[in-house]
C-alpha cells in the first residue's frame, strides 16, 4: 500500500483511485516521513491543477500537519503560499483541508508570522461569512492564535477584522460561534493602542452592549474575559471606567454561573487598580457580592473573589469597612487554613490590608487570625510568604498579637524566613521581625533560633542587605539588652537595664549568645564569670519622658519627668526560653540578689533627694566604689585582688552567674555597670560602654558651668564618671585623664 501511494504521488492521485485518507495510518506516515513525499505533494497544491487532486493533496497534508517533523517540511518547502491560495477555492473540502493545516502551522511563531506577511488575513476574514460552520470555527481559531501576534493584530484590525467579529456577535444566527469570535477579540484588546483605535470605532461600546444583550453563561464569561483583558493597564481602566463598566460587572455578579462570576470576580481585580473604579464598585454595592463569593464551593470562583477583594482594599479605608461590614474578615481568617496557594496569599493580603484599622484588625485577632498565619508561614509559595509576613507584621503591633504568635510556634517559621535568597520574602521578614521584637520575650527566643547570626550575615552580605535587615537587627538588639552589650559593647542612656540582664562578656560577631539559663546550666569552667542584673521583684523606675519617646535624642535628661512602673517577677524573662531537660528537673529560676535591692534602697534614699545633677552623680559614684572595694590607686591596681575573688564567688555558688550585688572586689568592667544598673532604676542618664581587657566606663551628659550663672553652655558636655580610683570625679570626655581613665 506504501509502494501504490508513492507512486500515485508521483502521476495522479484521483485517476489511480488514492485516498488521502491512507495518510492517516501511522505505517503510511512513517513510510511517507522517510521518503520525503511532502515536497511532491506540496507541487500538487498550484492552481493548475484539479480540484480533486487539490482535495486530496490537501486531505493528505491535514494529516501529516500533525506531527512537528512534517509541519516544519511544509513550511521549509514554501507550502503555506498556496495554501493562503486555495483558502479561495470554490471547494469546501479543499478551504477546510487547507484551513486544518494552517491552523496545525500556525501553533508555532514563525508560521504566524508568514500566514500575515504573506497576506493571509483577508481570506481568514472572508471565510467568516461561509456557509459552513466547521470552516467558520477553523477560521476563527485560526484567526485567534495568528491575532497573538502584534503585527498580525495591526493588519486585521486594518483590514476592518474587529468590526466583523462585531457584526458576529450582534447577530444571534451565529451565537454558536460567539465564544470562538470572543477569543479572537479577547486577542484584538490586548494592547493599549489596539484599544485606543477600536474605541475611537465605537468597538468598546458595542462590546459593553453585547454583555447587556446576551444571557449565555458560557457567552458572557467569555465577554467578561476580554474586560479583563482589556483592564490590565492604567490606559485602558479608564476608558472602561468611563464607560460604567462597574455597573456591568455588579449586576454580572448576580449571575448564578460560576464561571460568569469566576470571570467577573478576575475583572472586577483588574478594574481594582484604578481608584475611581474601586469607589464606584463600593457605591454600585458591589463589595458585598464579592465577599459572597468567598463562602463558593469552587476553589477557582474562591481564588477570583480574595484576589478581587484584595485588589479592592489596597489603600481604601472605606471599602476596607465595607468587606467588615459583610463579615469577610471572618471568612477571610478560615481560608487561611485553605490548600490553594494564591487564595491563601489573596486572603493574607486582603487581611493585612484591613488591619490597618484598629477595630477591624481586633476583630481579625479575635477570630483566630495569628494561629491561621503560622502554618502558611512554612509555605514555600513565595507569594503567600510575602503576603503572610506582611499581614503579620500589621497585626503584631498590638502586644497581645505577638504574645499569641510565641505562644503558637510562629517565631521559629518567621525567623527560618532569614535564609531565603528572595528579596521580596526576605524583606518582608525582617519587617515582620523588627514588629515582633518590640517585646523583650520575643526578641530573646527569636535570637535562640538564630536570628541575631543570620541578621550578622545579611548584613555583611552587599547582595542580600538592606534597610529591613538593619532595622530588624537594630530592634533585635534593642529589646535584648544583655545580647546587644555583648555584640556592640555599648548601652546608650535610652537602654534601660532591668531584671535578667546579663554581661556574657564581648562576644564575636556570628556567634550565638546563650541565654542566662543556658549558661547557668553550664558547669563551673575557668572562663570569666556571667555578671547577672536582678533588682527588686517590683519597682518603679524614673525614666525621663523623652528618653522613652525619641531614643535618637541626646542624653541631656537628669531626672526623670515621669515615672513608669515596671513589674517584673524573678524568672519573666527567660520563664519561656526551653522546658526542663525531663519531667523531674526543676525549672530554673534566677538567683535573688538582696545585696543589690539594698544598694538600690540606699540610691534612692540617698542620691534621690540632690538637686544638683553633679552631686548625684558623684553621690551614686562614691556608692557603688564603696560597694566594690572602695578607691584603688592607679600603681596599685594590679595588687587588687578581683580575679581572686570572683574565683570564690563561683566556686561558692558552683555556678559561672554571679549576681552583681554580691561582688565585694569589682573593678571597671563590675562598677560601670552597677552604675548604669543603679542609674536606670532611680532615673538618671548614663550609657555604659566596654572597653578592652575588662575596661568599661560610664558617660554622662551635663551643662559645664554653674547652672544659676549667665555664661553656662546651651549645648551638654560628655563626661566620664570616675568609680575605680578618684570615685565621683568626672573626667571631660577626650581629655588625658578621660583617656587614661579608658585605657590602661
Amino acid at each position: 500500500m506504501v509502494c501504490q501511494t508513492t507512486h500515485v504521488i508521483n502521476e495522479d492521485l484521483p485517476t489511480q483511485g488514492f485516498d488521502g485518507l491512507q495518510c492517516n495510518s501511522s505505517d503510511v506516515k512513517k513510510a511517507l516521513k522517510k521518503m520525503d513525499v511532502i515536497p511532491l505533494i506540496i507541487d500538487k497544491l498550484s492552481l493548475e491543477e484539479d480540484i480533486v487532486v487539490h482535495e486530496f493533496a490537501t486531505l493528505c497534508l491535514a494529516s501529516l500537519s500533525l506531527d512537528f517533523i512534517c509541519k516544519v517540511q511544509i513550511f521549509d518547502n514554501k507550502g503555506l503560499p498556496p495554501l493562503i491560495q486555495l483558502l479561495s477555492s470554490p471547494d469546501p473540502d479543499v478551504k477546510k483541508n487547507s484551513l486544518e493545516i494552517i491552523f496545525n502551522l500556525v501553533q508555532d511563531y514563525q508560521c504566524r508570522v508568514a500566514v500575515h506577511e504573506l497576506g493571509g488575513i483577508p481570506p481568514l476574514l472572508e471565510l467568516l461569512n461561509s456557509d459552513f460552520p466547521v470552516i467558520q470555527h477553523l477560521a476563527l481559531e485560526t484567526l485567534q492564535n495568528v491575532t497573538i501576534d502584534k503585527d498580525t493584530r495591526n493588519t486585521f484590525r486594518d483590514d476592518q477584522g474587529f468590526e466583523k467579529l462585531m457584526d458576529i456577535l450582534n447577530n444571534t444566527d451565529f451565537s454558536d460561534l460567539h465564544a470562538a469570535v470572543l477569543c479572537v477579540v479577547a486577542n484584538c484588546l490586548s494592547d493599549s493602542e489596539s484599544v485606543q483605535l477600536i474605541h475611537k470605532d465605537g468597538g468598546l461600546m458595542r462590546l459593553m452592549d453585547f454583555l447587556h444583550t446576551t444571557n449565555k453563561p458560557e457567552i458572557q464569561s467569555s465577554a467578561v474575559k476580554c474586560i479583563a483583558r482589556v483592564a490590565q493597564s492604567s490606559e485602558n481602566r479608564k476608558l472602561l471606567h468611563e464607560l460604567n463598566v462597574e455597573k456591568v460587572l455588579v449586576e454580572l455578579l448576580s449571575v448564578a454561573d460560576v464561571a460568569v462570576k469566576t470571570s467577573t470576580f478576575q475583572a472586577v481585580a483588574a478594574m481594582s487598580f484604578h481608584l475611581a473604579s474601586k469607589d464606584r464598585f463600593r457605591d454600585l454595592g458591589g463589595v458585598p457580592a464579592v465577599v459572597q463569593g468567598l463562602s463558593s464551593e469552587s476553589l477557582k470562583l474562591r481564588e477570583a473573589a480574595t484576589q478581587a477583594l484584595s485588589n479592592l482594599t489596597r489603600s481604601n479605608c472605606l471599602n476596607t469597612f465595607a468587606v467588615y461590614e459583610a463579615g469577610g474578615h471572618e471568612i477571610l481568617v478560615q481560608l487561611l487554613h485553605g490548600s490553594c496557594p494564591s487564595t491563601i496569599a489573596n486572603a493574607a493580603a486582603t487581611l493585612g490590608n484591613m488591619a490597618g484599622q484598629e477595630v477591624i484588625r481586633c476583630s481579625i485577632f479575635s477570630h483566630g487570625a495569628i494561629q491561621a498565619l503560622v502554618e502558611p508561614l512554612k509555605s514555600t509559595d513565595t507569594q503567600v510568604l510575602v503576603n503572610t509576613t506582611q499581614c503579620l507584621a500589621v497585626l503584631a503591633c498590638d502586644t497581645e498579637a505577638r504574645a499569641e504568635l510565641q505562644s503558637a510556634g510562629g517565631l521559629h517559621p518567621l525567623v527560618d524566613l532569614l535564609q531565603s535568597y528572595h528579596k521580596e520574602v526576605l524583606h518582608s521578614a525582617c519587617w515582620a521581625i523588627n514588629v515582633c521584637a518590640s517585646d523583650e520575650p520575643n526578641a530573646v527566643e527569636m535570637c535562640k533560633f538564630g536570628a541575631l547570626e543570620m541578621l550578622q550575615e545579611i548584613n555583611q552580605s552587599v547582595n542580600r542587605s538592606s534597610s529591613f535587615s538593619k532595622m530588624a537587627m537594630i530592634s533585635l538588639l534593642n529589646s535584648n539588652l544583655s545580647v546587644k552589650y555583648s555584640l556592640t559593647g555599648h548601652l546608650a542612656s535610652t537602654d534601660i537595664i532591668s531584671d535578667g540582664f546579663y554581661d556574657a562578656g564581648k562576644v564575636p560577631a556570628g556567634h550565638r549568645i546563650l541565654t542566662l539559663e543556658e549558661l547557668s546550666r553550664q558547669p563551673v569552667n575557668q572562663h570569666r564569670p556571667i555578671i547577672v542584673v536582678n533588682p527588686t521583684a517590683e519597682e518603679t523606675v524614673d525614666v525621663p519622658e523623652e528618653r522613652q519617646s525619641n531614643p535618637s535624642e541626646p542624653d541631656t535628661s537628669s531626672k526623670g519627668e515621669r515615672r513608669v512602673s515596671e513589674k517584673k517577677k524573678d524568672g519573666d524573662k527567660q520563664k519561656d526560653e526551653s522546658q526542663p531537660a525531663s519531667p523531674t528537673e526543676k525549672p530554673w529560676k534566677m538567683m535573688d540578689d538582696v545585696s543589690l535591692q539594698d544598694l538600690l534602697k540606699e540610691a534612692k534614699k540617698s542620691i534621690l533627694p540632690l538637686n544638683d545633677e553633679r552631686e548625684q552623680y558623684a553621690a551614686l559614684a562614691r556608692l557603688v566604689s564603696e560597694a566594690m572595694g572602695g578607691a584603688v590607686e592607679m600603681e596599685k591596681l594590679t595588687e587588687f585582688p578581683w580575679v581572686l575573688h570572683l574565683s570564690e564567688l563561683k566556686f561558692q555558688l558552683q555556678s559561672n552567674v554571679i549576681p552583681i550585688g554580691m561582688i565585694r572586689r569589682g573593678i571597671y568592667c563590675h562598677r560601670a555597670l552597677l552604675f548604669k544598673c543603679l542609674a536606670d532604676c532611680i532615673g538618671i542618664s548614663s550609657t555604659l560602654v566596654r572597653g578592652e581587657y575588662n575596661r568599661a566606663w560610664n558617660e554622662v551628659l551635663l551643662f559645664s558651668g554653674n547652672p544659676s550663672s549667665k555664661g553656662r553652655s546651651s549645648q551638654p558636655c560628655r563626661f566620664i564618671v570616675d568609680l575605680m580610683h578618684q570615685p565621683g570625679n568626672l573626667l571631660a570626655a577626650n581629655t588625658p585623664a578621660a583617656v587614661q581613665y579608658q585605657t590602661i
